[in-house]
């Protein structure tokens, strides 16, 4: 779903609850990588959080800050809320500290999400790279908790190495499950490692792949300096920009369009995206 400038400018004040933290309990937390960890939180006040996939949420500790992390879980999955958390800065540094029954604040949930109603019936070919997966995850419970609204499903995920791949035993569950089609790559792997799956970039997945264009919507999220590379193969198959849906990353400070630390030409992520089809982004500076 976007937004239109226009449509932005005629917006009210964002309600008081975006401006103001509500609190949550960790009820889980696992380790994903050596970097990062995944956290499954619930609201004190027992609300429903309220997201769509593709959003993000404004997490904050007090006396460290805030920062915007991506949802990863789907609303299908019930009344929690999962965040993959990388080991980066002050904040999720604190974060990888927390334990069981451990407080933190959250805003949202804030942006534009991928548009499910728009793919109805339609082939979906989601594509993520490193730290990527962690939104496309929501997007992915999405679909296979309403399987019968799509047709085939295709995931392509891909790392830099396999300690860095993210959710390892779901990546697992998807490749052997009927509802989908899953393939992993890295692009190296250090001598001695145990690793017997394809070895190369994420864009040599999408060439073999049989894909009608005409009822396929692709979704790409990942670093930058993936997206010239996996949308040059997706034209090459025959994928325009209408059916092209990407998630860009940029530092969204407040979350509500007011700070401009997100802006995008004339585009705010945080309002207007995090999630864009190409054709509104292909032309603008920066954008990718």
């Amino acid at each position: 779903m976007n937004v239109s400038a226009a449509e932005r400018k005629d917006r009210q004040e964002p309600p008081g609850e975006l401006y103001r933290p509500f609190f949550c309990r960790v009820v889980f937390v696992r380790d994903l990588t050596a970097t990062e960890k995944l956290f499954r939180v619930e609201r004190l006040d027992g609300k429903p959080f309220g997201h769509k996939p593709g959003q993000f949420m404004q997490v904050s500790i007090a006396g460290i800050g805030e920062a915007p992390i991506s949802v990863s879980s789907s609303p299908t999955r019930g009344g929690y809320l999962e965040l993959g958390v990388r080991r980066a800065g002050a904040l999720t540094s604190t974060m990888h500290g927390l334990k069981e029954e451990d407080t933190l604040g959250m805003r949202g949930p804030f942006g534009t999400f991928f548009d499910t109603d728009s793919m109805r019936g339609r082939d979906l070919l989601l594509i993520s790279g490193g730290c990527g997966l962690a939104p496309m995850r929501a997007l992915i419970q999405y679909v296979e908790d309403r399987r019968e609204d799509f047709g085939r499903i295709t995931v392509l995920y891909g790392a830099k190495s396999p300690e860095d791949i993210l959710y390892k035993n779901e990546l697992a569950v998807w490749a052997d499950s009927p509802k989908l089609a899953c393939r992993v790559t890295v692009d190296n792997v250090a001598e001695g490692t145990c690793w017997d799956a394809n070895v190369g970039l994420i864009t040599e997945l999408i060439p073999p792949l049989n894909i009608d264009p005409d009822r396929t919507t692709a979704v790409v999220v990942g670093p930058p300096v993936m997206y010239q590379f996996v949308i040059r193969r997706l034209h090459s198959k025959g994928i325009g920009d209408r059916d092209i849906v990407v998630s860009l990353e940029r530092y969204m400070k407040c979350g509500v369009g007011k700070c401009g630390h997100c802006t995008i030409d004339h585009l705010y992520c945080c309002i207007d995206g995090p999630v864009f089809t190409l054709d509104r982004v292909a032309g603008l500076k920066g954008a990718l």
